[in-house]
């Protein structure tokens, strides 16, 4: 059984390393922290020009009509260069929830509505921030042409005018985080409460899986650095490698990175079928994928002695952002509740008994990669 990306899914997802790499260095994501809005609209249109931004929107809307399971490496890419511009927000869970409402109404209005918002998108004509309920603050919303909110369950696009926006700082510089002042009104209704709440749920699992995908590529940045820095680094007359303990912290980030992925990337494929248990598969790869960043950012930092607390070094760039990313999307509390109801809650089959389903199930899954 063969569990990988094709080959078309993955010169795409080189061609985009190959992009971030030449327009996301630190030495902009260090420009961006002291810029008013700490984003750019000139790199916006660039991932725009790769395609980036309409990688989920339907082929009628004007966009690729691709899936979650192309996007889990290629959010493993923005993760590795810390991309600070809210590509998934918007691209990944916002156009999500978009084409999910196009679908679940019959309102010809609202649907028009969705469609030219999901068009806007496409071209990089738009950044929609999502205000999702389990989520206190909102990232990016000074910079969105739309917030996708909340209210009784309800669904609501809300514009800027409408909205009144406190700032909160962030442990990642990179990160705006804002506090959402609103009112509802007919004119910002997209779905009632009972239609919003299976989209509401899809949101929570594709920001999730934004998440530790992003995990995934920061564990590699900082294990790329460490390993780079253990070889320049020398202490009596040889490189600090050497050191059989720094090869065991560095090992175990690896280990743990190597069974994260399948993971993450199981919970992008399940995810994009629709299955049933997408919710248990996107929780379990946010907790792998969490587990070993942190782990990474200690173990890397122990690497780098003193000098890992220095602002000079790229390391603690990626640190923060792993760090900041740990409790968004739902905590670990969260996600960790999420998959005891399902295991102790006897919603999946357990057991010898169930083990050839499940088998059977992971294979068809592999088909479709």
């Amino acid at each position: 059984m063969e569990f990988a990306f094709n080959e078309e899914q993955q010169q795409f997802v080189d061609s985009i390393r190959r992009f971030l790499m030449t327009e996301v260095t630190p030495e902009l994501t260090r420009e961006q922290w002291s810029s008013a809005s700490g984003r750019s609209d000139a790199l916006w249109q660039r991932l725009a020009a790769q395609g980036l931004t309409a990688l989920l929107v339907p082929q009628a809307c004007g966009g690729l009509g691709l899936s979650e399971t192309e996007w889990a490496p290629l959010a493993q890419e923005c993760g590795y260069f810390a991309l600070a511009e809210p590509l998934l927000d918007t691209a990944l869970v916002a156009a999500g929830m978009l084409s999910d409402c196009h679908a679940a109404t019959q309102d010809a209005g609202i649907r028009e509505r969705c469609e030219s918002w999901l068009r806007r998108i496409a071209h990089g004509g738009a950044r929609v921030a999502v205000a999702h309920p389990g989520q206190a603050l909102v990232a990016d919303a000074h910079v969105a042409d739309a917030i996708l909110c909340e209210h009784g369950g309800a669904l609501h696009l809300v514009l800027p005018a409408q909205a009144t926006l406190t700032a909160h700082a962030s442990l990642d510089p990179s990160r705006r985080l804002f506090a959402l002042g609103w009112a509802p009104d007919a004119g910002s209704l997209v779905l009632s409460a009972t239609a919003a709440k299976p989209v509401w749920e899809a949101a929570l699992n594709r920001g999730a899986l934004g998440v530790a995908a992003q995990m995934l590529g920061l564990t590699q940045r900082m294990l790329d650095i460490a390993i780079d820095y253990s070889i320049q680094r020398k202490q009596f007359g040889k490189a600090i490698g050497a050191n059989q303990a720094l090869k065991h912290l560095l090992a175990d980030v690896a280990i743990q990175h190597e069974f994260a992925k399948p993971v993450v990337y199981r919970a992008a494929c399940t995810l994009a079928q629709g299955h049933g248990t997408a919710g248990l598969h996107v929780s379990h790869a946010l907790l792998a994928a969490t587990r070993t960043a942190l782990l990474a950012a200690r173990n890397t930092m122990q690497v780098h002695g003193a000098m890992g607390y220095t602002w000079e070094l790229d390391l603690q760039i990626f640190m923060k952002r792993a760090w900041a990313l740990a409790d968004s999307w739902g905590d670990r509390a969260l996600h960790k509740a999420r998959v005891d109801a399902h295991i102790l809650g006897a919603a999946v089959p357990i057991g010898a008994g169930a083990t050839f389903a499940t088998f059977a199930t992971t294979a068809n899954l592999a088909s479709t990669l």
